[in-house]
């Protein structure tokens, strides 16, 4: 493995200069059962504690729920104003509900705006029974959805989060939910932040949306809070800060207010006590590599993407980056080929690999250069072979991996 000191002195440059009096980078301690903070604009898990263990998800898990509807609407099986019918068994829902019954026709906007802001278990099980004739047969279908988008530790008993033995889902599959219904549906998404509905003016004691952070100006767009006696008290939260999204989820607090002052705390936490960087940028130069039987003796690689990464707030200078690529690198070369792979390494965090790709081509070399390279290497051999030692062997590096995946699935 070679190191690149240029590099090193190009990351170095873009470190930030902490002062005497900053509180060092710390983990964030966490009272709740289960925990992930992610940040999506660097893909970096900050935080997890017990992320993969399956948790009732209480009223989280409607989450699912809408993500199955807003698949409907993206394959143009419904539209916002397809209405449904409310069963009795859907008007018989207890707990936070629309009110509504079974004389009522919802359309599909008012019904997103039900789930989302009044947490209305009637409004989904009107919306199970609409895609899947079934609440049974929707939550069959939620469950081998989950599945196919990595949702590993997630099984369905039924739409709303009502608890049951088969509802279960881990913080880490309801970070990747999260994540997906803000990646996926960026228009769809924005009913998150809506503060209150008074659905036809029936239940205004329930008309506010419980989520604690929109208020509070820190940059909190969605997404859905959650609490039964056996889950506690729990939020799959967004926010924005500048150029960085961060999702979190957690559960198994003690009350509302204990759950409102960590779900704060997290967000703060995660924008103060890390900070961007961005040391180089796509299609900039980051080391010169030796080119062999080419018309050029080097060939520059760059990244094809900004390099953009997250740095505790105190790390000062422990960074690393390492060039690593398969010796020789034989001409012809073509611009964009991937030649070789950078790895940088921070305290705390996991490593990057980040593929490095050639920023010029070069050609073969010609007749004359080819033939005295050539003898040049017979010369070595024929010397080492004199001094009765064997050539010593080229040892090639794995070859450069694809572009990292998501961090949450990895």
């Amino acid at each position: 493995m070679l190191r690149s000191r240029t590099l090193a002195r190009l990351l170095a440059a873009f470190l930030l200069i902490v002062p005497l009096a900053a509180l060092p980078a710390r983990g964030f301690d966490t009272t709740a059962t289960g925990a992930i903070v992610y940040d999506v604009t660097t893909n970096t898990i900050l935080m997890e504690k017990n992320a993969d263990v399956p948790l009732p998800p209480a009223s989280m898990s409607k989450l699912m729920t809408i993500n199955m509807l807003f698949e409907a609407l993206k394959d143009g099986r419904v539209t916002m104003d397809t209405r449904f019918g409310v069963s009795a068994r859907a008007q018989a829902m207890g707990g936070s509900t629309m009110f509504l019954n079974t004389t009522d026709r919802p359309t599909v906007e008012e019904l997103i705006k039900g789930i989302i802001v009044n947490s209305g278990n009637d409004a989904c099980v009107v919306v199970a029974e609409g895609l899947a004739g079934s609440e049974e047969a929707f939550a069959t279908m939620m469950t081998e959805r989950a599945r196919a988008l990595g949702m590993t530790n997630s099984t369905f008993g039924n739409s709303s989060g009502w608890p049951d033995p088969r509802q279960r889902m881990s913080m880490r599959d309801l970070a990747i939910l999260a994540t997906r219904l803000i990646t996926e549906f960026p228009t769809l998404y924005t009913y998150f932040a809506m503060t209150e509905y008074p659905y036809d003016g029936r239940a205004p004691d329930n008309r506010f949306n419980r989520n604690p952070l929109l208020k509070l100006g820190i940059g909190a767009d969605g997404l859905k809070t959650g609490h039964t006696s056996e889950a506690g008290y729990g939020l799959v939260g967004s926010a924005v800060q500048g150029q960085r999204r961060i999702v979190f989820a957690f559960t198994g607090l003690a009350s509302q207010e204990s759950r409102a002052k960590e779900a704060e705390a997290i967000v703060n936490w995660a924008f103060r006590q890390f900070a961007m960087k961005t040391p180089a940028e796509a299609g900039e130069r980051v080391a010169a590599l030796p080119v062999f039987l080419g018309a050029a003796q080097s060939v520059g690689v760059a990244p094809a993407a900004d390099v953009a990464f997250l740095m505790p707030v105190t790390a000062n200078n422990q960074i690393s980056a390492d060039i690593t690529w398969i010796s020789p690198i034989e001409a012809p070369i073509a611009a964009g080929q991937q030649l070789a792979r950078m790895t940088i390494e921070r305290p705390g965090l996991a490593d990057i690999e980040v593929p490095l790709f050639a920023d010029a081509s070069v050609a073969k070399a010609g007749f004359v250069p080819r033939f005295r390279a050539a003898a040049t290497r017979a010369l070595a051999l024929a010397q080492e072979l004199t001094a009765g030692e064997p050539p010593a062997p080229v040892t090639p590096v794995a070859p450069a991996p694809e572009a990292p995946g998501n961090a949450l699935t990895n």
